[in-house]
């Protein structure tokens, strides 16, 4: 799959009619006071690796730091699950890092594509990850917080100036969620996580655990890492586990790096709740239970984890479990694998009694390069939130005739288009950004607006010729339009379409979202996709393995051609995978006829 970058670029290139993008002067003088206006530098820091890009608005020292040590994760999980030196033509993961949780709230991140747990309250899932078609993107909160485990605690108790605030909505036993000044503090039922650096972050009766920031980060991109270079289908706890396994790493300067070390307050958190029955997890039946969220926390999903990795015993039985489900057996056939699940439950409780394990490795510093820095000017740091928010924003629940599901859709529809709105505005403020053209292109063209969308990639062409994003978006504009028309009009704008979109591939071979928008261009006419297209696909593909977009065309066309093993290989991560995408449900339809 990863040679076919080369033909694909030759078969665009050889399309009738293809040309670089023709520069504009339309509005030059307008866009040159813009452009000095926002070229300005902000306050927003990029930091990018071989294998990871991270931004900031925070300490450029810890920025640095974070983004060199998650070099390192890389460079670590590839030795220890044997991937060091393969070919690697995954897009790099993009993780934003914002201040405390209030302003991480704020963006209404909703997570359609991934989710963790179930955990109790005390332990939410702070951190917002998207494997999107064009290259994954993770945000999370840069600062640390603490976990109340204390059930029962009146909150007057904990946190006396909050009762003030919130008095009259049933008692501050019963908050949902409150701000205060710098802070922002969650509560739901049994527990809370509030900023560690505020002056209300007190220790009740030691009742509290830490839950530092960059624990989450890495977390976050092991759990990427994994769902990246082994692209497979895997039970939630597994997912879960694997982060929590490398979220305590420890770096130093002279080129080592620990892992397997027991989180913080260990021992407290696995002493406060009841254990789950093992044989709930492995089956996955935990997912449905309501007891999963009053016993089921992180520091269980890293102890189980721990066990199996370390474990050379369990170690091959562990590998059967996930073959199993990797080839789409059910997570109750996949348990069998462990033999007496008492046993290995017995095993798992007296493994909590003894100092666990853990593994330091020294790496040539070469290996795990620092990170290049530069500043975000004004222009590009206005618009990184936006493009954060727009995955959530934009994908609407598909069409029902339960009445219910329908209103539902509405909603999303209406919520969706104020959105767009607002991203109109920002756009028509600064017409000569680059930035904020491609995000409302890209935000009219996955609303199914044609035309608009054409018209703003016009306008990043304007400020940007030749770039192969905006080609790309306004070729997938062009096909909207195409399919709107009829007849000959339509064969011949379909024509036009894709020669855009040829452009945008040549401008940028390893882009994914030319190769998707061509293959598209075919499968939403109800053509046949050539070879060429099959071909672009299988890279996009390969590109962004994690995303189940691309995935599920790849199996949806691989099917259509009666090639069933690849195409079940392609649908088995989409329809059986940690998280229950959008995707998901359109993939396990599909796998039933297979």
């Amino acid at each position: 799959m990863q040679g076919t970058s080369a033909i694909l670029a030759l078969f665009l290139i050889g399309l009738p009619g293809v040309a670089q993008a023709q520069e504009t002067n339309a509005g030059q003088d307008a866009a040159i006071v813009v452009r000095g206006l926002r070229d300005k530098p902000s306050s927003w820091r990029q930091a990018e690796t071989d294998h990871v890009v991270v931004i900031s608005d925070g300490s450029e020292k810890d920025l640095t730091r974070i983004a060199h040590n998650l070099e390192r994760l890389h460079f670590l999980l590839s030795v220890l699950l044997n991937r060091v030196d393969q070919p690697d033509i995954a897009v790099k993961l993009r993780v934003t890092l914002v201040g405390d949780t209030a302003e991480f709230d704020a963006m209404h991140l909703k997570n359609l594509r991934s989710s963790s747990g179930p955990y109790v309250a005390a332990f939410p899932f702070q951190r917002y990850y998207d494997p999107r078609e064009d290259g994954p993107v993770m945000a999370a909160s840069r600062n640390d917080s603490r976990a109340i485990l204390e059930q029962g605690t009146p909150l007057s108790a904990i946190l006396p100036a909050l009762v003030s605030s919130v008095q009259g909505g049933g008692g501050p036993d019963t908050v949902a969620a409150a701000d205060m000044p710098g802070m922002s503090v969650y509560l739901a039922g049994a527990g809370a996580t509030f900023a560690q650096n505020d002056p209300l972050a007190i220790d009740v009766n030691g009742s509290t655990v830490p839950i530092p920031a960059e624990s989450r980060i890495y977390a976050g991109f092991a759990q990427n890492w994994l769902l990246t270079y082994f692209p497979n289908a895997y039970p939630r706890w597994y997912v879960d586990g694997f982060g929590e396994l490398f979220s305590t790493i420890a770096t130093q300067g002279d080129g080592s790096i620990e892992y397997g070390r027991a989180p913080a307050a260990y021992q407290k958190v696995m002493g406060r709740y009841l254990r789950m029955p093992l044989a709930d997890i492995l089956t996955g039946r935990y997912l449905a239970e309501k007891r999963t969220t009053e016993r089921w926390t992180p520091y269980h999903a890293w102890a189980l984890t721990h066990m199996l990795f370390f474990s050379n015993e369990r170690k091959g039985q562990l590998h059967a479990y996930l073959a199993t489900i990797a080839a789409g057996g059910s997570m109750e056939q996949a348990a069998a694998a462990f033999g007496d699940i008492g046993k290995l439950e017995r095993e798992l409780m007296a493994y909590d009694d003894h100092k666990l394990p853990y593994e330091q490795m020294t790496y040539p510093a070469d290996r795990a390069g620092e990170p290049s820095l530069r500043q975000l000017t004004q222009g590009e740091a206005a618009f990184v939130k936006g493009r954060l928010e727009l995955g959530a924003r934009i994908d609407v629940p598909p069409a029902s005739d339960d009445p219910r599901l329908a209103q539902a859709r509405r909603n999303a529809i209406a919520e969706r288009d104020r959105w767009i709105e607002g991203v109109r505005k920002n756009a028509a403020r600064y017409p000569a950004n680059l930035q904020a053209q491609l995000l409302l292109a890209e935000a009219e063209c996955r609303s199914g607006n044609g035309t608009e969308c054409v018209a703003a990639a016009e306008r990043a062409l304007a400020a940007a010729p030749g770039n192969s994003d905006a080609l790309a978006w306004k070729g997938s504009g062009l096909v909207l339009l195409a399919l709107a028309a009829s007849g000959a009009d339509r064969a011949s704008m379909l024509k036009s379409a894709r020669r855009t979109i040829a452009q945008a591939n040549r401008a940028d071979t390893e882009n994914p979202l030319p190769l998707l928008a061509f293959y598209r261009s075919y499968a939403d006419a109800g053509e046949a996709a050539p070879d060429v297209a099959i071909e672009g696909l299988m890279k996009a593909a390969d590109a962004v393995p994690a995303a189940p977009g691309p995935r599920l065309l790849l199996g949806e066309a691989l099917a259509k051609r009666g090639n069933l093993p690849a195409a079940r290989k392609a649908l088995i991560p989409v329809a059986n995978g940690a998280y229950d995408s959008p995707e998901a449900a359109r993939a396990r339809a599909l796998l039933a006829t297979l």
